[in-house]
């Protein structure tokens, strides 16, 4: 079970940005849900969802605004939403404490899983590379956590040659991204989604292991 702690790792620093919410309750412990703002290197900011357990929050302060340092794991459920199921990002915090002192990488996640879906590349109007890659991070009691992630430039040439079942590891950061969603002719409402940005990322085999890095990737894609 070890192994399966380490293959899943957030960092985050970020100021508190909505009050807790109840989420749900397991086991007789309380779990809530908040917001925290992460900055990026420009004038961005993501919007990440944190979940914690009511036995970590005592003695923290989360009013909106407090400046935090958050790790944990990022996790994936489905939820049945506007009559179909959709996959939900949170951060699942293991720790949390006051943050004193900004570090120069507010947002970083490591990542251990499998490929599974056939990765898509592309390119933008404007030429960029791009390909999309779902990500299955095993985690105890035979669960799974689906994680989409986004390469950019080598990195997502790289992604070309792998296939459904690779073993992979990637670094990088977990991004927000706004989008308008059409319910009627007539209204639109927002809506939050969640990938992992990859900087660097290695294909794990039995004899060796291959590895990319594309310093375009670390970029802010604001």
């Amino acid at each position: 079970m070890d192994n399966l702690m380490l293959n899943n790792k957030i960092y985050l620093e970020g100021s508190v940005s909505s009050n807790l919410e109840f989420s749900h309750e397991m086991y007789g412990e309380g779990f809530y849900t908040f917001y925290l703002d992460v900055k990026r290197l420009s004038d961005a900011k993501d919007s990440i969802c944190i979940t914690v357990s009511e036995r970590i929050i005592s003695g923290v302060d989360l009013s909106i605004g407090s400046e935090i340092i958050v790790e944990g794991q990022l996790r994936s459920y489905n939820k049945f939403v506007d009559g179909a199921n959709r996959l939900i990002l949170t951060v699942f915090a293991r720790n949390i404490e006051p943050c004193i002192e900004r570090s120069k990488n507010p947002n970083e996640i490591f990542l251990d899983g499998y490929i599974c879906k056939e990765p898509v590349y592309r390119t933008t109007p404007f030429g960029r590379e791009i390909a999309d890659v779902l990500l299955a991070v095993n985690r105890p009691y035979n669960k799974s956590d689906y994680i989409p992630t986004i390469a950019w430039g080598r990195n997502s040439r790289f992604c070309q040659t792998l296939n459904v079942g690779d073993n992979i590891r990637i670094w990088g950061r977990l991004q927000s991204r706004e989008y308008q969603k059409r319910v009627s002719d007539t209204e639109t409402i927002k809506k939050i989604a969640y990938e992992v940005s990859v900087s660097k990322m290695e294909r794990v085999s039995k004899d060796s292991v291959d590895s990319t890095e594309d310093l375009n990737s670390t970029q802010d894609i604001g």
